[in-house]
Parts: structure tokens; sequence; C-alpha cells
């Protein structure tokens, strides 16, 4: 099954605030055009965010680029109780006052290094609590200064995040096995070449029978659907950062076939790529 993009039904800047999540009600495997910091109050369960792994526990902090394949499960017995913060790139990007480049290291890092979770002292747990409970209540309220209020907010969030997390270094608590750690490197590594089941499970050094049933088992999707959402990902970021003719892109990509390309595109962000790059609303 191939993620859902998700929609998100806002201007610029949309919170979840302390949701409990029930392993019912979560979304499978999705992505969407905007970052996400996911703070966890409590509970337990597991979260998928790209090639990785993560056990989530109180104080975790979740930093997830825009277009970053991710999937939450929660522990049905003790359910993880989050906010989840999402903001456009375009919060960033334009910003006038402060430097763009230091107000989103934290995001450039965990897209750069594919590092996801982090982590702070308790006393810098409580002023990030307090950011977001204060962005929530301008949400909430909505005053008229209240959108300028919540971009001055969620500037300081991510300037704390910033200052106290990007010394950290160490993988924290993944268990993925070594077989599907090796797969998801390797698929990234030849999205713009040709990628078939046995190739990828003579690489890991499983039988294909192994990699389709457990692959799918981990991940959600099978491994067709993610490769197809990985080079999507990857073209969907060069029709906005580069001015490659599009049949360029879906060459880099690794699709010969332009109709093909159009298609598959267009089935997952319901948008072909000439309107996906000149008609994206910021």
């Amino acid at each position: 099954m191939k993620p859902l993009t998700k929609s998100i039904e806002s201007d610029f800047i949309h919170i979840v605030f302390q949701d409990t999540k029930q392993p019912d009600h979560e979304l499978p495997d999705h992505v969407h055009d905007w970052h996400e910091i996911v703070y966890v109050y409590g509970g337990t369960g597991t979260f998928f965010i790209n090639q990785h792994f993560y056990e989530m526990s109180k104080g975790d902090i979740f930093v997830l680029p825009a277009n970053t394949i991710h999937r939450a499960v929660p522990d049905s017995k003790n359910p993880i109780t989050s906010t989840a913060l999402f903001f456009h790139p375009s919060i960033i990007a334009q910003s006038s006052f402060i430097r763009s480049l230091s107000i989103g290291g934290i995001i450039d890092k965990s897209k750069k290094d594919q590092e996801y979770r982090y982590s702070l002292a308790t006393n810098k747990n409580n002023k990030v609590e307090n950011f977001l409970m204060e962005i929530e209540k301008e949400y909430r309220y909505k005053r008229v200064d209240s959108w300028e209020a919540i971009v001055l907010l969620l500037h300081l969030l991510l300037l704390e995040l910033n200052r106290h997390c990007l010394k950290q270094n160490e993988r924290m608590g993944n268990h993925e096995p070594d077989w599907l750690k090796n797969s998801l490197i390797y698929i990234d590594k030849h999205l713009g070449e040709k990628l078939d089941l046995k190739t990828i499970a003579k690489t890991v050094s499983v039988s294909p029978a192994h990699l389709s049933r457990e692959f799918k088992g981990f991940i959600g999707m099978n491994i067709t659907d993610y490769i197809t959402t990985k080079r999507i990902i990857w073209a969907k970021e060069m029709l906005l950062s580069t001015n490659d003719p599009i049949h360029s892109i879906a060459h880099q990509c690794g699709y010969q076939s332009m109709p093909h390309f159009h298609r598959t595109f267009k089935s997952i962000t319901g948008k072909t790529p000439k309107e996906y790059r000149f008609n994206i609303q910021y």
C-alpha cells in the first residue's frame, strides 16, 4: 500500500496539542510538505521515520523535515500522549529578522544526517512544553496579533532546540535488523538506478521471499511502493530547488518513461510535475 499524502487544513501552522494516540486511529505510512515537530509527554510506542525505528518515551522530541515518510505505532495498553506541531517551510525561508539558516538548523541536520530523535535535560523539557502551550493558546484564541505571536514562539522553540540538541551525535535505541537497515540505505543510494527485489536481497544477504515478507511487516508497505515514494519525494525536492527540465528530473529519479513518471507523480501528489513546480501554494 502506498503511503498517504496527508493534507494539512491550515494556512502555515497547525498544532495537535497533547493528543493521546490510539493504534486504531493512527495514520498509516504518510508524507506531507510541512515540517513537523513531535514532543512526547508520556506513554510508549514505536515511530518509523524514513529509514529508522525509534522507541518513543517521555521527553523525546522528533524533528521531521517535510516529505519524510513516517508512521507512529502507539502501545495499546500505554498509548503515547504527544503534541504535533506542523509548519510550512516558507515560515523559515521568509524570516526577515533572524537568519533562516540559524532557525532551521535542527531541521537541516535531521534531513542531512537522517537523525530524527532528540532529548533534553528535564529543565529544558519544561521550557519546550511551555513554548508549545503558548503556541496552542494563540492558535486556539485567534486574536488579532496571534499569527505574529505564533511565529515568534515557533522561532524561539526552534532556536531552543538548535542550542540544546545540535550537539547530540549518538544514535538512540534503534532496533531495526541489519538487513533492513542496509536495504533502506541501499535503496536511498541507488534511487536513480534500476532497483529490483532480487538485487536488493542479494546485496543484504537475505532471500527475496524473506525480504519481501519482512520488509512489508516492518515498514508497512511493500518494497516497490516504498521505492516509488522515495523517488517521488526526491522528484518533488528537485522540482522546487532546481531549474532542471522535468524530463531530466524524471531520468535522475530512475524513470525512463515520461508517461509513467507523470502518472506516478500525480497519483501520489494529486498534481502533475509541472503543476507542482509552478502552482504549489505558499
